[in-house]
């Protein structure tokens, strides 16, 4: 899976934005936390506020803030807000794949792919990733012998 710029920035607001909850943050405050350029960071903010997961709100006292506690928040909810379903291939949903012959089972590790990151993404919210308690599932990934390494 390949995280986009603008999703690791939408990831990297939201945090922001969870840990000054239920506070306003401006788009300029969140920027220069997150060390971002602001005017992607705003489109990114946009992007987020059409999903439903961050609120404007205008006024000298204005900025955005999370519609929920960020222990609701998860962190897939925030990626696919910003650049859609997790995983496809050739833009195409895993579950609509088709081939013939030697490659006919090759829809299943697309599927299975899917669903790896969704256990991932889609059960850690922004209150675990803020506080370092992430899920026991994903501490035991994260503490395989490879895990860190490049390949």
């Amino acid at each position: 899976m390949q995280i986009s710029a603008r999703g690791d920035y939408a990831v990297r607001a939201a945090l922001s934005l969870a840990a000054a909850y239920p506070s306003v943050m401006s788009a300029q405050a969140l920027a220069a936390d997150q060390d971002m350029p602001r005017k992607f960071l705003e489109a990114v903010l946009a992007d987020l506020r059409r999903a439903g997961i961050v609120r404007a709100q205008r006024g000298a006292e204005g900025g955005y803030t999370l519609t929920q506690p960020p222990r609701e928040v998860t962190v897939g909810a925030i990626l696919r807000a910003v650049d859609g379903p997790l995983a496809g291939v050739r833009g195409v949903r895993p579950e609509e794949t088709a081939y013939e012959g030697s490659a006919e089972n090759l829809p299943r590790i697309w599927v299975a792919v899917r669903a790896a990151v969704r256990e991932v993404v889609d059960e850690t919210t922004l209150a675990d990733v803020l506080s370092g308690k992430l899920p026991a599932h994903i501490r035991k990934l994260t503490a395989l012998p490879d895990a860190w390494q490049p390949r």
